[in-house]
């Protein structure tokens, strides 16, 4: 599969890195070749390949956006024509000062990244864990799988990054459609605030256990 990463900085590297290790051509959308987050991801993997915004995500079927959420609607208005039709991963996470929703719980920063997209089909996934769990997913010794919760308005597009997820190491959960968003995005504050604040390892997931 061809994907794109608009960000690749500490949660966009490692996801890009690990795709590409699987077999995907993955390709960096930079605006500056020679920045330095572009200049570190290809350092742990030089076969990564970088491109201009609108040319790597033309040529991508899916498109990884991971981003500063500030950032998001700068990023996707440049490309918003390239987007038409394609697999959006929404990464990104709105979290305001004092570690709360940045947007007030009014709506999700998922439901704004689509504002800024129409024609794209945005799956948010990836988002609910800090960085270290994107740079290595696996909990050796456990009989279960860490579990990536991702949702969206189209059943393809969520097929697609589920697979991605299996790829990856994680159980991919569908919680269903692109209102669930805002739902996720408090699990990552809670996971932020476990973490962050209250010093719980940066390695804790949820799991999923079936009977």
């Amino acid at each position: 599969m061809n994907i794109a990463f608009i960000g690749h900085g500490q949660v966009g590297a490692p996801l890009a890195d690990h795709l590409q290790r699987a077999g995907h051509h993955v390709t960096l959308a930079a605006k500056d070749p020679a920045s330095a987050s572009t200049a570190r991801a290809l350092q742990r993997n030089p076969n990564l390949q970088v491109a201009a915004p609108r040319h790597a995500v033309a040529g991508a079927d899916a498109v990884f956006l991971a981003t500063p959420f500030a950032a998001h609607h700068a990023a996707l208005s440049e490309v918003s024509a390239e987007l038409q039709g394609k697999v959006l991963v929404d990464c990104t996470n709105p979290v305001g000062p004092g570690i709360t929703h940045a947007l007030g719980s009014a709506r999700s920063g998922t439901e704004t990244v689509q504002a800024a997209a129409p024609g794209a089909r945005v799956v948010k996934a990836f988002s609910i864990y800090g960085f270290e769990n994107f740079e290595d997913s696996a909990y050796p010794g456990h009989s279960v799988r860490p579990v990536m919760m991702l949702c969206g308005d189209d059943a393809q597009a969520k097929a697609t990054v589920s697979s991605l997820a299996g790829e990856l190491g994680w159980t991919p959960l569908d919680v269903g459609g692109l209102a669930q968003a805002l739902h996720l995005e408090h699990m990552t504050l809670l996971w932020v605030r476990m973490v962050r604040v209250q010093g719980v390892s940066p390695h804790t997931v949820w799991g999923m256990l079936q009977r």
